[in-house]
């Protein structure tokens, strides 16, 4: 990746971004020594032209940005900053540097997997959760295809507010069924976003094809 340092001095923008939610978290500038302290531990760090030094996000908050990604514009003279923030990343206390709550509702089905994922593990007496993991493979399944009737019933029959109550019955079921059998939700996340391209029939249709002919 080349990046242009010497177009404005010896520093170029950084881009924060929120690596799940996609929203913009801050700008700050980076020179060469930054960005390969970035790289080096992972963790996001600039040049503050205030104090005249490096600035490695988090170091006195505790709120460090954790590096996924980072890419070059096509001028070469501005990063995209993709990272994982442990906190609010404006020094004011929010969540950006434009005020914004940086959330997304479908980003709490990782927390929801991870909950499940930690019930699996520790299975807590007095957990619902528990109790399926105990009851098996089938008895989950059984309970996927009651919550999938149920949801049908109220998308042909019942109310909008019903309708989205059983939906996320069964989407919690769903979530333990694939935890039993050591998957996650995200893969079928990863599944959807293979599907959104225009050429994913074909692809399958010529990699079912070639399989035949072995």
């Amino acid at each position: 990746m080349k990046i242009d340092f010497e177009k404005s001095g010896g520093l170029v923008p950084a881009i924060i971004q929120d690596a799940q939610t996609k929203n913009v978290l801050m700008l700050g500038y980076m020179n060469e020594e930054a960005y390969q302290k970035t790289i080096d531990t992972k963790k996001v760090t600039f040049w503050s032209r205030s104090r005249n030094c490096l600035w490695t996000k988090g170091e006195t908050s505790g709120n460090f940005l954790h590096l996924v990604d980072i890419k070059v514009d096509c001028d070469n003279d501005t990063l995209l900053v993709k990272a994982t923030p442990d906190g609010p990343t404006c020094h004011t206390g929010t969540d950006t540097c434009w005020g914004e709550t940086n959330d997304s509702g479908v980003t709490f089905l990782t927390e929801l997997q991870d909950f499940i994922d930690k019930r699996h593990q520790e299975m807590p007496e007095g957990s619902y959760t528990t109790k399926l993991f105990k009851d098996g493979i089938n008895k989950i399944a059984q309970k996927v295809g009651e919550e999938a009737l149920e949801t049908v019933i109220e998308a042909t029959n019942g109310t909008d507010e019903h309708l989205v109550y059983e939906a996320s019955d069964l989407l919690y079921h769903l979530t333990v069924l694939l935890t039993s059998k050591g998957l996650r939700i995200e893969q079928v996340a990863d599944e959807l976003h293979k599907r959104h391209d225009p050429n994913w029939d074909k692809q399958r249709r010529e990699a079912k094809a070639a399989g035949k002919m072995k």
